[in-house]
């Protein structure tokens, strides 16, 4: 029985299964049905007849015979042989052929696809046709006007044009010609072909415009304006010579000559009515021009330059020599008294041997100046690249001045920093005295010695010649800093001894009474009587705050009081 339940399960999902397949395969089929009926009832006679508008001749007629061809056979045998498609997919979805009809969909769907592009291209092709027709109507009344307009400006000033008038007269009757040819196109129905010749007409007649526009402009600049400047470059280069500026090395009678080859073969160019390498050409000799200005100009701005500052750098080189000089005597004086560090006598050596070169070079310059074989522009540079190097020399004469100058400011400042730190030393002695202190530690005495020697040492640098400030500052800062060290461990000394001798004082009260505080009070005493105050204070201040909390405290505002 379960054998029978089960096979009839299986046969009835195996119904179920095939029932929505069926359904898949049929809902896809039906797609393709619209698909097909949708081609059909597309309007593709209804937009070959717009060509009809046109002149049914030529390549129009021949094209329209073409697109009614192809979609003639698109719907009398491209169709029915996918109706048959359509019919044995269904028939095999029937038979449960499944995968029989999904072969046929997939043949159908791309035969519908091919057939979509066809008609895509058919209405591509159409639509160009007609488009051309209407812009080549819409454009060619313009482009004649623009014809007639540049023959009429020819005409009337064909003297602007010299040579060049007769290229472009060529030009334009090539337009002519080229309208001709597309009237012909647009008679025999040729719209496409006649749309290649108005792009052509368009195109030579903005060339027409484009050089009417330059060839007067380029013509006169060749013809006036560029010889007239090189004139003016020769007339300019030979006063300069006769004036006896050297100028060699700017080569200007072959510059000249080049320019003049080159301003010929474009003034050529132009005659040919060849404006785009003209126009590069005429402005590349304009720049050679302007460059030929600056470079004269050049030399008459260093030769006045020469003149007015050869002999201002020819005084400040005497200076720097006179204050070398100076900068010498001043450093033996020193080296009497004070002792210099290497580095300082190598920058002496060396700034004689940098204030000779520039002497040397100074010379140099003024024997080409007399010779005068050498261009302004170059003597010019070398003057300025020599006073630059003066300039520098000269501020790091004045540092070095300084520096030695300094010396005899630091020793001053050193020895009255000196007596400073005596000052203190006194008002520290003084301090001791006036505190009445029963006597001083060991170990404040071993350091009161160790900065007097401190300050011994200070001062028998600065006795010594040659003096060495860098020594002395190194056992100055030694000292300032034990001085003040010394000040600060006195007035803790005073403080601990006072504070100590009052709460030892203040303690006596409870002696009687506190065995233990009587104990820690002798103990305070003992190290009070031995100097060691802060010991002393420690002691007694331990045992106190024992039985009197605060006490320290109180004893403390008391005495600032």
């Amino acid at each position: 029985m379960e054998y029978i339940i089960i096979a009839i399960l299986i046969i009835l999902l195996f119904f179920t299964l095939g029932y929505f397949s069926k359904k898949k395969h049929y809902k896809e089929l039906d797609r393709l049905e619209a698909w097909k009926m949708d081609i059909m009832n597309r309007p593709v006679l209804d937009e070959l007849s717009k060509v009809k508008q046109l002149n049914m001749t030529g390549e129009t007629e021949e094209m329209f015979e073409r697109w009614r061809k192809e979609w003639d056979e698109i719907i009398t045998q491209h169709m029915p042989k996918i109706e048959e498609f359509l019919f044995d997919g269904e028939e095999f979805a029937d038979r449960f052929r499944f995968k029989k009809s999904k072969e046929v969909q997939k043949l159908i769907e791309t035969k519908l696809v091919d057939i979509e592009k066809s008609i895509q291209k058919i209405l591509d092709e159409l639509n160009e046709l007609v488009g051309s027709e209407e812009k080549n109507r819409a454009e060619i009344e313009e482009l004649k006007e623009t014809y007639r307009s540049l023959k009429k400006s020819l005409l009337a000033h064909r003297h602007h044009y010299s040579k060049a008038a007769g290229k472009l007269e060529s030009m334009l009757e090539e337009v002519v010609q080229t309208l001709s040819e597309f009237d012909e196109a647009t008679e025999n129905g040729n719209y496409l072909k006649a749309r290649e010749h108005l792009l052509l007409i368009k195109s030579l007649l903005n060339s027409v415009q484009e050089k009417m526009a330059l060839i007067p402009e380029l013509l006169l600049e060749t013809q006036t304006a560029i010889p007239s400047q090189l004139d003016e470059l020769k007339q300019g280069f030979a006063e300069m010579s006769a004036q006896g500026y050297q100028m060699g090395h700017i080569q200007f009678e072959k510059e000249m000559d080049r320019l003049e080859e080159e301003l010929a073969i474009y003034r050529s160019h132009l005659e040919a009515g060849e404006t785009t390498e003209a126009k590069k050409g005429i402005s590349d000799i304009q720049e050679s021009i302007n460059d030929l200005y600056d470079l004269l100009e050049k030399e008459v701005l260093a030769r006045q330059y020469i003149f007015q500052n050869e002999p201002v750098l020819h005084e400040d080189i005497s200076i720097l020599e006179f204050e070398n000089e100076k900068l010498k005597t001043e450093t033996s004086k020193v080296l009497q008294s004070y002792h210099l560090p290497e580095n300082d006598l190598d920058f002496q050596r060396n700034m004689d041997k940098l204030v000779s070169q520039i002497s040397k070079r100074f010379m140099l310059i003024q024997s080409k100046l007399d010779q005068d074989n050498q261009a302004h522009s170059i003597l010019s540079d070398e003057l300025k690249e020599l006073e630059e190097h003066l300039q520098q020399v000269k501020q790091e004469q004045a540092v070095y001045t300084a520096k030695l100058h300094a010396l005899r400011k630091d020793e001053l400042e050193a020895r009255d920093t000196v007596n400073g730190l005596k000052k203190r030393m006194s008002e520290i002695s003084r301090l001791i005295s006036k505190s009445n202190i029963p006597g001083l530690p060991s170990d404040y005495l071993s350091y009161v010695s160790g900065v007097k020697e401190s300050l011994s040492d200070v001062e028998d640098k600065l006795e010594e010649i040659p003096l060495d400030m860098g020594s002395v500052r190194i056992y100055l800062e030694k000292a300032e800093t034990s001085v003040e060290k010394l000040y600060d461990l006195s007035k803790d000394l005073v403080e601990h001894m006072v504070i100590a001798e009052k709460v030892i004082q203040y303690g006596n009260r409870y002696r009687s009474k506190h065995p233990a505080v009587a104990e820690g009070l002798r103990k305070a005493e003992d190290n009070f009587h031995n100097f060691h105050y802060q010991e002393a204070l420690e002691q007694a201040a331990a045992v106190l705050e024992r039985v009197e909390p605060g006490c320290l405290k109180r004893i403390e505002l008391d005495l600032e009081s």
